[in-house]
This record gives C-alpha cells, sequence and structure tokens, in this order.
C-alpha cells in the first residue's frame, strides 16, 4: 500500500473523528444567547390559588374555635361526637371537592382564606359558630441543583422563600453556577423564567423570592470540558489506533 493512500485512509479516520464526537453534557434547559429573562416583580407573595389535583387538610371546629382538640389522640367517631371534623380531600378534575355534611363544593381558583370564608358560611346552617382551617397538603417545587441532582421539595411554609428551598437540599454543589439559577413559573408551554445571580453578595438581595406551588427551580451546571472530551473521544482513539494498527499489518503484507 502506498504513502497516499495510508495518508488518506488517516485523513478520512480523522475527520470522521472530529464530526463524530459528540460532547454533549447532561444540561438541561438552556437559553439563547439573547435570551430576555423575565423582570422579578419585587412583591413575590402571591397568595396561591386552588387547582384541580390538590389535596386540603380540612379541619372543622364549632364554637369559633374555642375547643381546640388534639385530633391525632381521637377516633373519628370521639371528633364526630366533640364536633371536629379533620380528614383530607382531594380537589376533583371540575375543581370540585366533596366536604362532610354540605356535599360538592366549587373550590377552584379560590385562596384558602376565601375557601375558609366560604366554607363558614355553608357549615353556618348546620353548626353553631363553625370555625374552618384549610391547608394545601400538595404544594411543590422541582429543584435541580446539578447534573442528575433532582429533589421535590414540599411547601410546608406559605412564604417559603428561594434561599431557604435551596439550602433545604443541601445548597449548591461544586459544579453548579451560583450566577445562574432559572426560576421556572407558570404554564409550561408559555412560561415566566427568571434570572437569579447568587455568585457576589449583592444579588442576596433578591433571595427573598417567594415560591409558589409547581416552581421549577434549575441550576445551571458547570461544563468541565476536558472530561467531556475525554470521555467522548476515548472511543475514537481506539479506533484510530485500530486502523493504524491494520494499515501497518495491511502494508507489511503487501510487501
Amino acid at each position: 500500500m502506498n504513502k497516499n493512500k495510508i495518508k488518506g485512509i488517516i485523513a478520512f479516520v480523522l475527520i470522521w473523528s472530529v464530526f463524530a464526537c459528540n460532547v454533549n453534557p447532561s444540561i438541561m434547559m438552556r437559553t439563547k444567547k439573547n435570551f430576555k429573562y423575565d423582570t422579578n416583580p419585587g412583591d413575590s407573595t402571591i397568595e396561591y390559588r386552588i387547582r384541580p389535583s390538590d389535596i386540603l387538610d380540612f379541619q372543622l371546629f364549632t364554637n369559633e374555635g374555642t375547643r381546640l382538640i388534639d385530633l391525632t389522640a381521637l377516633s373519628s367517631s370521639e371528633n364526630r361526637m366533640m364536633g371536629v371534623i379533620s380528614p383530607n380531600y382531594l380537589v376533583e378534575h371540575d375543581g370540585n371537592c366533596k366536604f362532610p355534611v354540605i356535599g360538592r363544593v366549587n373550590v377552584q381558583g379560590k385562596t384558602i382564606k376565601e375557601l375558609e370564608a366560604l366554607l363558614v358560611e355553608e357549615y353556618s346552617k348546620y353548626y353553631i359558630k363553625p370555625f374552618t382551617v384549610i391547608q394545601v397538603l400538595n404544594r411543590r417545587v422541582t429543584i435541580f441543583t446539578g447534573i442528575a441532582k433532582a429533589q421535590v421539595f414540599v411547601l410546608k411554609n406559605e412564604n417559603t422563600t428561594l434561599l431557604e428551598a435551596l439550602g433545604a437540599v443541601g445548597g449548591l454543589s461544586k459544579e453548579s453556577k451560583a450566577h445562574k439559577i432559572k426560576l421556572i413559573r407558570g404554564d409550561l408551554k408559555n412560561p415566566k423564567v427568571y434570572l437569579f445571580d447568587f455568585k457576589f453578595l449583592e444579588g442576596i438581595k433578591e433571595a427573598d423570592f417567594v415560591l409558589q406551588a409547581n416552581d421549577i427551580i434549575y441550576v445551571e451546571p458547570r461544563r468541565n470540558v476536558l472530561s467531556e472530551a475525554v470521555r467522548d473521544i476515548a472511543p475514537l482513539v481506539s479506533l484510530i489506533t485500530s486502523t493504524l494498527t491494520l494499515i501497518i499489518v495491511i502494508n507489511n503484507l503487501s510487501k
């Protein structure tokens, strides 16, 4: 085999290797270079509005709540005897929720305060000075803090902030970009996307951003270009070595 053919084969393998190399790290939710992020609203303490599939913790007390009882220490029959109701209820797909005695009530789109006031009005027909307490149990956010690192965090506090949520899941890893923390909110077909920069102390001024149910927090991971390149190129280097070995063998046999 002449030298020109050998050079041609080597050139072909090298060119093919360059195009075949696919440095494709597991980075999600990328934005274009000139992507326009939404402006931080400043006051993010917007009251949550109930939606289908929510699970409600509902407590009903009589006598304006003056007889507060440890419900966990009583049986269901004892609770009913004492005029106390405290089970959990699912908001159905049509926005209705079935409560004891009063039946189905449309709760979709109502704030917790609005629903409590509505239930007090309804239960006043059957109980003396009723007092209601509502809590949404399944308000949660999804937090990505690095490659292959994600957690679902339940919002137990009505005013949980972005910084508190990040702290609750262990903070940022060494591979995280503190200056590229994205928060995606609302309808995923047309979401609002906010960008936070916690790299410097000045950025902490926005750390009190209050989370809402179904928010997505994505901390962009830092790319390790060298390790990615080595990982992706290693098989190609092996292929090139095998090709060159084969060429040498064929060349020696043809002599």
